[in-house]
């Protein structure tokens, strides 16, 4: 029993990473067991590959918008560094227009 409570409680931080075929052989194992019978062990590897499916998008969803944020940054310190180079440029004009008009 305890080393089904282990294995529940990895499924808790990983289903994400788990295979269908992984899932039906724990279910498979628990039931040869006799800690669970078929119908409960259907039940377990249908809540399992939702669990998994959730935890795919969540994660998936995360790697998403950190993705935008870190481009947003990037667009938002590329202008900031466009504006800088602009106004450098333009200081930069006026020293040679002023040493041109000397």
């Amino acid at each position: 029993m305890i080393e089904t409570i282990r294995k529940l409680g990895l499924f808790g931080i990983g289903a994400w990473a788990l295979t269908e075929e992984k899932i039906n052989d724990i279910a498979k194992e628990l039931i040869d067991k006799g800690e669970i019978n078929k119908e409960e062990g259907k039940k377990f590897v249908r809540e399992l590959i939702d669990e998994q499916k959730k935890q795919k998008e969540e994660i998936e969803n995360r790697i998403s918008e950190k993705v935008k944020e870190t481009f947003g940054k990037a667009k938002d310190e590329t202008k900031e560094e466009i504006e800088r180079l602009e106004k450098k440029i333009d200081k930069l004009e006026e020293a040679i227009d002023k040493k041109l008009s000397e």
